[in-house]
C-alpha cells in the first residue's frame, strides 16, 4: 500500500504544478485572445488547443525532440528533462494547457469591456484594471478551468510516459502505476490505484462543476438558471 501512496502523493506534486504552469500560461494568453486582434490569430489559437486532439503519444514524441538528450533544450543548455518528475511536469502541462486556456478566453470575453473603460475613467491603470474588474468577473469559469486542468494532468498517461518512464518513487504517477500493476498481474494493488484515482478525481469534478458559471442553487436545493 506505501507505493500507493507514494504514486499518489507524486501525481499530486506533477498536477500542482502542472496546473500552475498551465494557469499562468493559459490565462495570460486567453485574456491576450480576448482583448486583441492580430493577424494569425485564429490558426495560433487551433496550435495552442492541439492537445486536446492529438493523441499523447505524438505530443510525447514532440517533447523527446525538444526536451530530450540531442533535442533543442539539450542541445541549446545542455538540460535534458527525460526520466524526471520535471519532464513528467512540462509533458502534464502541455496536455492540462488548454483546459485553461479556452474558459479563460471565453470567461474574458464575457466581461463588458465597458467595465474596464470605466475603471479607466475612474483612475485605474493597467494591471489594476485586470485584478480589481476584470479578473473578479472571470474567476469563476476559470478556477472551474483549473479544476478540470488539475484532473487532466493528474490523470495523464501517454506523453509522461514517453517523457518521463515509470521508475517507482521518481517519475511513476498513478496512471503509470496502475498499468504497471496491471501488467505484472497485481490486480490486488491496481484496485487500490483506481479506487484513489476516481475518488480524487470526482472530488475535482464536483468542484469544477459548481464553480461553472450559472450553476447556481436556490433556497429549496433547485438549479436555477
Amino acid at each position: 500500500m506505501a507505493s500507493a501512496w507514494i504514486a499518489l502523493s507524486l501525481s499530486l506534486k506533477v498536477a500542482g504544478w502542472a496546473t500552475a504552469v498551465a494557469s499562468v500560461l493559459g490565462v495570460a494568453l486567453g485574456y491576450l485572445f480576448a482583448r486583441c486582434r492580430f493577424p494569425g490569430r485564429e490558426l495560433l489559437d487551433a496550435l495552442l488547443t492541439l492537445p486536446m486532439v492529438l493523441p499523447p503519444t505524438v505530443l510525447g514524441y514532440y517533447l523527446l525532440v525538444i526536451i530530450g538528450r540531442g533535442g533543442w533544450l539539450y542541445d541549446t543548455f545542455g538540460i535534458s528533462l527525460v526520466f524526471t518528475w520535471q519532464g513528467a511536469v512540462v509533458a502534464a502541462s502541455l496536455v492540462a494547457f488548454p483546459l485553461v486556456f479556452k474558459p479563460a478566453r471565453a470567461a474574458f470575453e464575457g466581461v463588458d469591456p465597458r467595465l474596464e473603460q470605466a475603471a479607466r475613467a475612474l483612475g485605474l491603470r493597467g494591471i489594476q484594471v485586470f485584478l480589481r474588474v476584470t479578473l473578479p468577473l472571470a474567476w469563476r469559469a476559470i478556477l472551474a478551468g483549473l479544476l478540470l486542468a488539475f484532473a487532466r494532468a493528474l490523470g495523464e498517461f501517454g506523453a509522461t510516459l514517453m517523457v518521463a518512464g515509470s521508475i517507482p518513487g521518481e517519475t511513476q504517477t498513478l496512471s503509470l502505476a496502475v498499468y504497471d500493476a496491471v501488467q505484472a498481474g497485481r490486480e490486488d494493488l491496481a484496485n487500490r490505484l483506481v479506487l484513489i484515482t476516481s475518488l480524487v478525481c470526482v472530488l475535482v469534478l464536483l468542484g469544477a462543476v459548481r464553480l461553472l458559471p450559472g450553476h447556481k442553487m436556490n433556497r429549496g436545493g433547485s438549479r436555477v438558471p
